[in-house]
């Protein structure tokens, strides 16, 4: 856990599942303030009414406009940056949405940290960043070099910028655990996309503690990956229709548009440069500078003797195992009784 203490800390798009778990964490440490920063004014005000806490603020604005940014971050000393377009249909019927949030919206967060001299800058990632085949994961890949593009200029005693990494945090707004919970209990078939594809798992409250060890131990332009199990699709159906006794079938109905079988967390190329810390990897920064030759004619003659890490290769849950997992989830366990 990062030194809080008389800090006052921003958390961009902070009425969502992120935001909740974050302040879940931190609200019996002593900060200095909360700035909840957002542009749903009717989440904030259930968040202000459910938290009832004079030190957490709110902020109407969207990353999109610098200035309600630079009206936020004046005296911040720690920005969460999770401000997202995150749907993957969504962004792939309006990619320049995902541009004007993920990428420009990005820029402007840290731009406007490093102009109000904040301590550090946390951006929050995806594993469908890496190797992208939707206009979602290839914004939030272009975040990652916003980002470090941005730490280039700047020294060890200036706003330190990184990046985490993790694949699909389970029960989060969107994700496909409450929708296979709420089929269930209403009968219906649970509609799989591919019952082989596998996705990393990850509990709300572990992705919170990777952008909390981001923040203790963050060099410019780092980048964390949470280390994680995955499961396959079927799998997660079938763990669930035991835990609710259903025998509701499983019905394929195809990869939609944008989706990938496997999700991939870290490339060989990352894995050669990356710091092995235990539970995470860290990324270090590529370290080329605009010496072109760099990239164009020197090359670099080591040999690649690392496989990506993909939600194939990692560590595999039974079903088994998977209800174990969903069983320390409250959302899951609240929905059985």
């Amino acid at each position: 856990m990062p030194n809080i203490k008389n800090k006052t800390i921003l958390i961009t798009g902070g009425t969502g599942s992120f935001g909740h778990e974050l302040l879940d964490t931190i609200m019996d440490k002593d900060f200095k303030e909360v700035r909840i920063f957002s542009r749903d004014e009717l989440k904030q005000e259930h968040m202000r009414v459910q938290l009832n806490n004079p030190k957490v603020k709110f902020y109407i604005g969207d990353v999109r406009d610098r200035d309600s940014v630079d009206q936020a971050m004046k005296g911040v000393d720690m920005v969460f940056h999770a401000a997202a377009l995150k749907q993957v249909p969504s962004c792939e019927f309006f990619p320049i949405q995902a541009v004007m949030t993920n990428i420009l919206g990005s820029h402007n967060v840290v731009e406007s940290a490093v102009q109000h001299k904040a301590e550090s800058v946390v951006c929050l990632g995806t594993d469908k960043a890496v190797y992208p085949v939707n206009a979602m994961g290839m914004t939030k890949a272009l975040m990652e070099k916003v980002s470090q593009a941005a730490c280039r200029g700047l020294g060890d005693k200036d706003t330190k910028i990184s990046c985490v990494r993790y694949g699909n945090v389970m029960c989060s707004r969107g994700s496909v655990i409450p929708l296979f919970i709420k089929q269930i209990k209403e009968k219906k078939p649970i509609t799989v996309t591919d019952a082989g594809m596998t996705r990393f798992l990850l509990p709300l409250p572990e992705a919170i503690k990777l952008v909390l060890f981001a923040f203790s131990h963050a060099r410019q332009g780092d980048i964390f990956i949470k280390k994680a199990p995955a499961c396959t699709v079927g799998d997660l159906a079938q763990a669930l229709k035991e835990l609710f006794k259903s025998d509701v079938p499983v019905k394929s109905i195809g990869i939609r548009h944008g989706e990938k079988i496997y999700e991939t967390l870290a490339t060989t190329e990352e894995l050669r440069r990356a710091e092995d810390m235990g539970d995470y990897f860290r990324v270090s920064m590529d370290g080329r500078d605009l010496n072109y030759n760099k990239y164009f004619t020197e090359g670099d003659k080591k040999e690649a003797l690392l496989s990506d890490y993909t939600s194939h290769n990692t560590k595999r849950l039974s079903v088994k195992e998977v209800k174990e997992m969903l069983l320390k989830l409250p959302e899951v366990t609240a929905e059985m009784k």
